[in-house]
């Protein structure tokens, strides 16, 4: 199963939106989604600062690489799902 994580703020429509994006991709894939608020921890806050939400492969404790950020870039995280690999 793959791992995504879902860097955002609770007060960040953008971020509900990516959110509402990836959930169909549930019904192609399966995946946990991990959601992390960068004002929980300083060390995330001062690294995305105003970029959220992002979306990352991987998990909060060993974090991949980047898929999008702002907006859901459904055939990036599509293509991803479908071959981490060649990605």
């Amino acid at each position: 199963m793959a791992d995504l994580t879902l860097y955002g703020r609770g007060y960040c429509h953008l971020c509900d939106d990516m959110k509402l994006a990836i959930e169909p991709l549930r019904g192609e894939f399966a995946f946990t989604l991990h959601e992390v608020d960068v004002d929980s921890d300083p060390a995330i806050e001062a690294r995305l600062g105003e970029l959220v939400p992002v979306l990352m492969t991987g998990t909060p404790a060993n974090p991949g690489r980047e898929l999008c950020h702002y907006f859901a870039d459904l055939p990036g995280i599509r293509a991803w799902l479908t071959d981490p690999a060649s990605a």
